[in-house]
């Protein structure tokens, strides 16, 4: 795995972090000495086991304090419109705003244990120029909280790509699997069949609400602007008097510079609302994917034996029973659906218990709500991608079942047959009932299914119903009704809708 982190460190272009041999040295922020990172002590299991490595990226050090420059950047240009920096100054900051140093970042903030202001440090360390003028008028969330709107709105076009991808493999087998039959279950009972393709679109029309949700989401993030320690916009105000520019003037420059639209009304920073409307459409676009995958988990199961999630040649199922195959990537898609739903809970307290202009009380913690929500969101639809890819239907299995359950189904078509041709529904119900609860325990002692031979022979029915139509009637895979062309019409709808990717 260290591999891994020497990857990481020259993605993240840190020259200040040295590799031993060992071990990974970075300065800590908290600690005046040099910490090192290796697997001899706890790291998040999102720092290099689940999520892509461009959504941690986007949740790096690295490109928060890069995504702080460029706001910095773009205050300096407005500024410079306005008159009140020069125009070498701000080329000065152009040519180091990707110089980011996390490592000489955390030597300051170890001193004056503020990371804001420790960037700023560095950053005007490396701009003789225009390292004086960083940061003017502006309070830290005039930085961090536009440099995570960003980020979200960022995160949210990789969420939003990778859901689209999941969409089109549905749709692609949607439609080859549209006309095979299967049993349906309600309260993980036989019921009535249904088809593959049918059940799949199930799945995918909750993923395309989600979809629809998730781009809502990201077309309205909203960055705080430059409105100062309590939304006031004072500073600004203060700083351009005389100038002929006004506060409203400078925020609108600088946000065009950044494409981002801010909130009109903020206090110290943006609305934590927003944050909690990001994680529950995130939790949302979970409890969708945890159905498919628990779906995916009994469908496997022996019981029932129908689907299978990829297995690879060499995987282990059990380290105690070779034998096993368990559904391991459905699993942990289940797993980190209740994390990513566990994130809303914070969220909502951030923006409940954001008292007067603003408290600290939510900093630290979305340090981790934010990326965790979105790495765990990732990983799971890139597994999630990988197994209806390779999703297995076993057809023997299949019909073995259909065999066994369809024809209690179809007893239903039994009885609307014969009650158009003149019986009486409650009776006919009743005898019904009796013969299929007979045959029911027949089944249920693994003896072969009675009922069809129970039916075309009964004296009851025969009123009414020839055997040819009674033996014909239970087929069962005649009976799923218009779910082959609702999940075919659905799937073309849904091929619309949601764009193609270009790989």
């Amino acid at each position: 795995m260290l591999h891994f982190y020497l990857a990481l460190i020259f993605r993240l272009r840190n020259g200040r972090t040295r590799y031993n041999g060992t071990v990974f040295l970075t300065f800590s922020p908290c600690l005046s000495m040099t910490d090192a990172f290796s697997h001899e002590q706890f790291l998040s299991p999102f720092a290099w086991r689940y999520g892509s490595a461009a959504m941690r990226a986007i949740w790096s050090e690295h490109h928060k304090r890069r995504t702080w420059r460029q706001i910095w950047l773009a205050l300096a240009r407005a500024q410079y419109d306005a008159g009140l920096v020069t125009e070498a100054q701000v080329r000065d900051l152009e040519t180091q705003v990707d110089a980011v140093d996390v490592v000489r970042a955390h030597e300051i903030e170890a001193e004056i244990h503020h990371d804001l202001m420790a960037e700023i440090r560095v950053f005007a360390e490396q701009c003789p120029v225009g390292g004086g003028i960083i940061h003017l008028g502006a309070t830290s969330n005039d930085i961090e909280d536009n440099a995570d709107a960003l980020r979200i709105r960022e995160s949210l076009d990789l969420i939003l790509r990778s859901l689209a991808r999941l969409l089109h493999v549905l749709i692609d087998r949607i439609e080859a699997h549209a006309e095979d039959v299967v049993m349906a279950f309600t309260h993980i009972q036989p019921a009535e069949p249904t088809t593959i393709g049918y059940r799949l679109a199930l799945y995918a029309q909750d993923l395309a609400a989600d979809y629809a949700g998730l781009q809502a989401l990201r077309d309205n993030v909203r960055g705080k602007g430059l409105k100062g320690a309590v939304g006031t916009a004072a500073s600004y105000a203060e700083l351009l008097a005389g100038t002929g520019y006004t506060a409203a003037q400078l925020e609108a420059r600088v946000m065009q510079l950044l494409g981002l639209t801010p909130f009109p009304i903020a206090s110290q920073t943006y609305p934590r609302r927003q944050d909690w409307q990001v994680l529950s459409g995130l939790s949302g676009l979970a409890a969708s994917l945890h159905k498919l995958a628990l779906d995916i988990r009994l469908l496997q199961s022996p019981a029932i034996g129908e689907w299978s999630e990829p297995f690879g040649a060499a995987q282990v199922g059990s380290s105690a029973m070779p034998f096993k195959r368990n559904p391991i990537q459905s699993e942990k898609i289940d797993s980190l659906a209740r994390i990513v739903e566990a994130q809303v809970g914070v969220a909502w307290q951030n923006a409940a218990l954001s008292a007067l202009e603003r408290t600290l009380d939510d900093s630290a913690n979305r340090r981790e709500t934010l990326p965790v929500a979105f790495l765990a969101t990732d990983e799971m639809l890139k597994t999630a991608t990988r197994i209806v890819s390779g999703l297995r239907f076993d057809s023997d299995t299949m019909r073995r079942n259909l065999d066994r359950f369809g024809v209690f189904a179809a007893v239903e078509r039994v009885l609307m047959a014969a009650v158009k041709a003149g019986a009486n529904r409650q009776e006919t119900h009743e005898h019904l009932r009796e013969q299929s609860l007979e045959a029911w325990a027949a089944v249920s002692k693994g003896q072969p299914n009675p009922l069809a031979e129970q039916l075309v022979s009964s004296d009851f029915l025969r009123r009414y119903l020839s055997g040819d139509q009674i033996r014909a009637l239970l087929d069962a895979r005649a009976y799923v009704g218009d779910a082959p062309g609702r999940a075919r019409a659905f799937a073309a709808e849904l091929r619309h809708r949601i764009p193609a990717l270009q790989e």
